[in-house]
C-alpha cells in the first residue's frame, strides 16, 4: 500500500466541487496537497482551509511545467496527481438553429481530455525522477471520466467524447508508464451531489436521484474521494476504470 502521510499530492479542479472533496479526504490523511484551479480564489480559499499551496493554472497550459515544478519546490517530489478539473455543457450535434457550433466540441474536449492529459504528461515527467519506494513505485496518476463515457444522453456528444477520450486513455498510459513505476487509474462517477446540482430545487434534484438504482439518491463528494484515495493507495490497482453510480444507467435523455 502506498502510505500517502507527508506525500505530495495534486488535485486539478481542487478548487470546487469533487476535487474539493479530495482535496480535503488527503488532507485529512496527511498528504500534503497543491490545489490547482482556474479559479484563483477558489485554489486558495481550499489551500488555505488545510495549509497546503493553491496555483492558479489553466490545465490546457501547455507551459503549465514552470507552474508544477514550483509546487514541487513548496512541498516535495510529486508522487501523486487526481485530474478533477472539467467542464460540462450540452447541445444537440443538429439542434433548431443547426449544426452544433464546432468551437463548442472543441473546448469541451479540450478542457476534459486534453486539460487531463496535458496534466498527467507533465506529473508523469517529473514523478519518474523520484526514488522508488519498496515496491519500486514513484508516483499514482487518477484521472476522472463520467458514466457518460459509457451512457451518454442526447445533447451529451461534446461531454461523453471527452470523457470516453479519457476511458480510453487509462490503459495505454498505464502501460506505458509502468516502467517508470507509475500507475494510472479511472473514476467514472456517476450523479454527485456538487454545487451545481445543489442550487437545483430540492424536486428537481430528488428527481434526478430516483434514476440511481440504490442508494436512490444523489452521490456524495466524500464517497468519491474515498474511491480515489483508494486508487491512490492500493499498490495493486492499474490501469483500471470504475464507475462510482449507485447502479444508474442514464437514460437517453
Amino acid at each position: 500500500m502506498m502510505d500517502i502521510a507527508g506525500v505530495h499530492v495534486a488535485v486539478t479542479g481542487g478548487g470546487s466541487g469533487l476535487g474539493e472533496a479530495v482535496v480535503l479526504a488527503l488532507a485529512a490523511r496527511g498528504a500534503r496537497v497543491t490545489v490547482i484551479d482556474r479559479n484563483a480564489d477558489g485554489a486558495a480559499r481550499v489551500a488555505a482551509s488545510i495549509g497546503g499551496h493553491a496555483l492558479a493554472l489553466d490545465v490546457t497550459n501547455e507551459a503549465a511545467g514552470a507552474a508544477l515544478d514550483g509546487a514541487i519546490a513548496a512541498m516535495g517530489p510529486l508522487r501523486g496527481l487526481v485530474n478533477c478539473a472539467g467542464i460540462g455543457g450540452a447541445a444537440r450535434i443538429v439542434g433548431r438553429e443547426g449544426p452544433m457550433a464546432l468551437d463548442a466540441f472543441e473546448k469541451t474536449v479540450r478542457v476534459n481530455l486534453i486539460g487531463t492529459f496535458n496534466m498527467l504528461r507533465l506529473a508523469a515527467a517529473r514523478m519518474q525522477g523520484n526514488a522508488p519506494d519498496h515496491d519500486g513505485a514513484r508516483g499514482a496518476i487518477v484521472n476522472t471520466a463520467s458514466v457518460a463515457a459509457f451512457d451518454g444522453q442526447i445533447g451529451q456528444a461534446a461531454y461523453a467524447a471527452s470523457k470516453g477520450g479519457i476511458v480510453a486513455l487509462a490503459l495505454p498510459a498505464a502501460r506505458e508508464l509502468a516502467r517508470f513505476g507509475i500507475r494510472v487509474n479511472t473514476v467514472a462517477p456517476g450523479i454527485f451531489l456538487t454545487p451545481l446540482l445543489a442550487e437545483l430545487p430540492p424536486e428537481v434534484q430528488q428527481g434526478i436521484a430516483a434514476q440511481v438504482a440504490f442508494p436512490s439518491r444523489l452521490g456524495d463528494p466524500a464517497e468519491f474521494a474515498d474511491l480515489v484515495l483508494m486508487c491512490l493507495t492500493n499498490s495493486y490497482l492499474n490501469g483500471e476504470v470504475i464507475r462510482l453510480d449507485g447502479g444508474v444507467r442514464l437514460p437517453p435523455k
